[in-house]
């Protein structure tokens, strides 16, 4: 099983970090373009709060989100608050799910998430430590795939390896860091084999379809780059 105490751990790690750089912008830095296309700044940090606030729901049992398009009006209405706003709520949202993981509990229960997705309760503080670093990642603010932990990293190339494993529109593909020390299998069992090589940051970045998004991984075998449905 995950060890679920070191990721609440390494969650409120991340929060704090992500947390003290957001408090070095202002008001217009909020407003400007993140590098989710249509998203500002000011989106992601509505999103991250409303998403913990969404993960104390699936502790509690209850829908992870009222609907799709609430939870898209949400995150719309709280995208253009001012800088201290977004601060406290970001703040008060995270204690609020490290608050709900700290009593005793069944964590080898299954959850219900987004889209009838389920998981085991042990996996849901990984699942939030991703949304805190991918979407630090998201804002624009020098903190780069580069800068992620390394364990963090590692595990999240497993796990959307994992998640793309079987996708018949995706064809057989083999990651390697370029010392071969590290591999992973993704994809269906159609289509040219590929591998692919490269910096561990530069993997997840092909996986999550951020950064340059597999432009410098090295195609060792098949025809190209393979394209991934959206996350």
């Amino acid at each position: 099983m995950t060890d679920h105490v070191h990721d609440l751990r390494s969650v409120r790690e991340s929060t704090d970090r992500l947390l003290t750089a957001v408090a070095k912008l202002d008001n217009a830095a909020l407003a400007e373009e993140s590098l989710l296309p249509g998203w500002t700044r000011g989106h992601i940090l509505a999103h991250l709060a409303r998403n913990a606030d969404a993960l104390v729901n699936v502790f509690e049992g209850r829908p992870m989100y009222e609907s799709a398009t609430g939870r898209d009006a949400d995150i719309e209405r709280d995208a253009g608050r001012p800088l201290e706003e977004q601060l406290t709520d970001v703040r008060d949202s995270a204690a609020r799910f490290l608050a709900t993981s700290e009593p005793d509990q069944d964590w080898s229960r299954t959850v219900e998430l987004r889209n009838g997705v389920t998981d085991l309760a042990s996996n849901v503080p990984f699942r939030r430590w991703v949304e805190v670093e991918l979407h630090h990642v998201d804002l624009n603010i020098g903190y780069e795939l580069s800068d992620l932990p390394e364990e963090f990293t590692d595990r999240e190339i497993a796990f959307l390896a994992d998640r793309w494993s079987g996708r018949p529109e995706v064809p057989p593909v083999t990651l390697k860091t370029y010392h071969g020390d590290q591999v992973w299998h993704t994809g269906g069992s159609e289509g040219t084999p590929v591998t692919l090589t490269g910096s561990p940051d530069e993997l997840l970045g092909w996986l999550a379809g951020r950064g340059l998004k597999g432009a410098h991984l090295t195609l060792e075998a098949g025809d190209s780059l393979p394209e991934l449905p959206p996350l």
